[in-house]
């Protein structure tokens, strides 16, 4: 396990976390990434910072429980994990804005009720 840190973002790589098939996981502002894919790209870096904010405006507890909640409902309304993780409200703020480095300069609070659809 090798732990960096990435302009104020610590990143562990490790071959555990997350399973395969992904590239990074976000469990309290720490990035778990898969060894090999180091180093991350700037916008799965990016994606993972914006779940951070996410957190930190739900105080990480209600971040989880709400993320938690909301798989459960996605995976009964699309019956497809990855549908349903796709489709959670973080995700698709993370997702939208990847690849815009700048977006957590502008981004305001709370953002995040944008991108509820169809609870």
């Amino acid at each position: 396990m090798q732990l960096y840190n990435l302009d104020n973002t610590k990143v562990i790589y490790n071959k555990y976390l997350p399973i395969k098939g992904y590239v990074a996981i976000n469990l309290f502002g720490l990035v778990f990434a898969r060894k090999e894919f180091k180093p991350i790209s700037e916008r799965t870096l990016n994606h993972e910072r914006i779940h951070t904010a996410q957190m930190k405006e739900l105080l990480y507890v209600f971040f989880y429980l709400w993320y938690g909640i909301e798989w459960i409902v996605r995976l009964f309304q699309y019956r497809d994990r990855k549908e349903a993780y796709y489709n959670i409200s973080f995700e698709k703020e993370a997702y939208k804005n990847q690849y815009d480095l700048e977006y957590l300069k502008a981004r305001k609070k709370y953002q995040i009720l944008r991108y509820l659809s169809n609870l």
